[in-house]
């Protein structure tokens, strides 16, 4: 059953903001943030939304985290397909200072969640973005009473792969998303 026009403006205007805020956490790009925010909004629309209206955020979320690992998954396959060509990426940093700091951090931050298993970097991105313990149980599938022990495990996971990312870059990463 797709939603009504009235249901879905309700909902895009309540959520949007959240979810793009979620895309572009994982994605690190405006443009793909926002493609990807549009798309999660469009399978909303056309497949309406799901029985337990309490959880609409949730399924919004889980929908907009696929389609970012989808997105980060095909770059991935891309870039490495250019490696192998020996195709330059063609990005020259010509920012200040700051800004490469920033984004040398924030690279250490998408590859300790990488490292990560999918369901700990959802865990937490989804955490990140303001999920209660029981829209977090109802998007991965678990009871909510774990929650709390699943997102201890994960920040840990996180922070040591996050320091072994900051390392890897010569120790200029400090601090968490």
């Amino acid at each position: 059953m797709t939603c009504s026009e009235v249901e879905f403006d309700a909902l895009f205007l309540a959520h949007y903001e959240g979810v793009y805020r979620l895309l572009y956490r994982i994605v690190g790009a405006r443009e793909d943030a926002e493609d990807l925010a549009q798309e999660t909004f469009l399978r909303l629309a056309r497949h309406g939304q799901p029985d337990q209206e309490p959880h609409v955020r949730a399924w919004l979320y889980r929908v907009a985290t696929n389609l970012a690992y989808n997105l980060l998954r095909s770059e991935g396959r891309r870039q490495r397909r250019q490696q192998a060509y020996g195709a330059a990426n063609g990005e020259t940093e010509t920012d200040p200072i700051e800004i490469a700091a920033r984004q040398d951090e924030r690279a250490a931050v998408r590859r300790a969640l990488a490292s990560l298993p999918e369901r700990q970097a959802q865990l937490l991105l989804l955490r990140h973005a303001g999920l209660s313990y029981r829209e977090l149980a109802a998007v991965i599938g678990v009871a909510s009473g774990s929650v709390g022990t699943l997102l201890a495990r994960a920040e840990a996971a996180f922070e040591k792969a996050y320091r072994a990312a900051s390392r890897e870059e010569g120790g200029r990463g400090h601090g968490t998303m």
